[in-house]
């Protein structure tokens, strides 16, 4: 903590004014999403769909519509992040801003990047909308922070604070929030980080209710947590790892094969077209995930609708990030781990309906969700926080979820540990005299050959 008193106040009064700031722009773009969204499916302006959800809206929408407004999306994304590559400031992101130096985010570049998030994904892109509250709440902390004078040391930890309180104003998430700040972004523990974080991130969840409610992100009936349950959990934990580490690496790839120039907007368009012409049969293709997670936890998916969605969500996440679009992973992921723990949890009320047929589908998909996530994002500890803060769970489902969570991550960390080991070449026992006949070989056929190399060279000298 700083040692004189004025530092100490301008600390308290940045850290305060960060908590409202990202709380009011977190909220501003929850309500700019979806006023894109009622405007782009036609929803919303009458009483019969005043309280639709996206999915229900996107249902309700023609299939002819749907692919207009995804057409209409991948013009947005390619043209909009075109401009922003081609013509802004280099964009500096959350973890570099809150890093070695905290350089600063340039802001009419960030805000652009933030923007075409948010409506890319209010249009139906099957990427994740978080990012962008993270973005302008980091934006806004560092104007705060050198307004106020803060050091450069904590100026990026009130940037990393910035961040977590615009996560924490989009989902309601305010300890969340927090947590996300000490393990993701600053990664480490101290009392005086965990004030400036669980005080911003508070803030930032309260100012949000003005204009967003404080309702939780899903809606989860009652579920008793079984041995079977438990046992399920403890035993298929390690599978989310392993898949959440292969979604990672997917992902990743795509991001780092991103199209940039002109073939971003010819791949954004294309591939935005396509999700439409798929989402004329399946409309929970369409954004970030939320509505396929909450049809897995209210059990509303057959085991075959499940799979299917399951392998198209991670065909049109990693396609949609090679085309170059942006977007965030964290509902993307949640969603993929509900899925896959849906038809993993429905197989066994299947094949062992006398041990597993009393756990209903949805406590399944909670759990996967959260020990998908957890791995996908390295971020085991917020992940569980999130899906408590999102669903507001049973306390009781805390056991099933965190022993499902350990083993995912020890799976995870497996994973990358033989990922990163270099391939070892073993050599073949060669006969000596067949070594040394290939030796001499080698050496007359080289020598000729070099012989001639340096004549040449010796040519073009002279």
């Amino acid at each position: 903590m700083p040692e004189t008193r004025p530092a100490v106040t301008a600390l308290v009064v940045a850290t305060l004014s960060t908590g409202v700031a990202a709380g009011l722009g977190g909220m501003l773009l929850a309500l700019l999403l979806h006023l894109v969204q009622h405007l782009a499916y036609g929803y919303g302006a009458d009483s019969a769909s005043a309280h639709a959800s996206f999915l229900q809206g996107v249902t309700m929408a023609g299939g002819m519509r749907r692919v207009l407004v995804l057409a209409g999306c991948g013009l947005v994304a390619g043209l909009g992040w075109w401009a922003v590559y081609h013509h802004g400031r280099k964009l500096v992101s959350v973890k570099q801003a809150a890093g070695p130096g905290a350089p600063a985010m340039p802001g009419g570049a960030t805000l652009a990047h933030a923007l075409l998030q948010i409506v890319t994904v209010a249009l139906g892109s099957p990427l994740g909308r978080e990012v962008a509250p993270r973005e302008i709440g980091a934006l806004l902390a560092g104007y705060l922070a050198r307004w106020t004078g803060l050091t450069v040391e904590y100026r990026r930890l009130l940037v990393a604070c910035g961040a977590g309180a615009g996560l924490a104003a989009v989902y309601n998430v305010p300890l969340g929030g927090a947590v996300f700040v000490l393990e993701v972004l600053v990664g480490a523990f101290s009392w005086p980080v965990a004030a400036m974080a669980m005080a911003s991130s508070a803030l930032a969840a309260w100012v949000a209710w003005w204009g967003l409610g404080a309702e939780s992100q899903y809606l989860v009936p009652h579920m008793a947590v079984t041995p079977a349950l438990v046992a399920w959990a403890l035993v298929l934990g390690p599978l989310f790892g392993v898949a959440a580490h292969g979604f990672a690496r997917l992902t990743g790839a795509a991001r780092a094969r991103a199209a940039r120039g002109w073939r971003l907007a010819a791949l954004s368009l294309l591939n935005f077209t396509v999700i439409g012409l798929l989402a004329v049969y399946l409309p929970q293709l369409l954004g970030n995930g939320k509505g396929a997670a909450s049809l897995s936890f209210d059990g509303e998916l057959t085991v075959g609708v499940a799979a299917l969605l399951l392998v198209l969500k991670v065909a049109i996440e990693a396609s949609t990030l090679r085309a170059g679009a942006e977007g965030g992973l964290l509902t993307p992921g949640l969603t993929n781990g509900a899925l896959l723990a849906f038809i993993a949890g429905g197989l066994c009320n299947q094949l062992l309906p006398g041990v597993f047929g009393a756990v209903p589908l949805g406590a399944y998909a909670i759990v996967g969700a959260t020990a998908f996530l957890a791995s996908s994002m390295s971020m085991p500890l917020t992940a569980i926080v999130l899906l408590a803060e999102f669903t507001r769970m049973d306390h009781d489902m805390l056991v099933p979820v965190v022993l499902a969570v350990a083993g995912s991550a020890c799976a995870s960390r497996w994973c990358a540990k033989a990922a990163a080991k270099p391939a070892q070449v073993v050599a073949m026992p060669v006969p000596v005299s067949a070594s040394a006949a290939g030796a001499v070989s080698a050496a007359s056929a080289v020598a000729p050959r070099a012989s001639a190399q340096h004549l040449a060279r010796a040519d073009k000298t002279a």
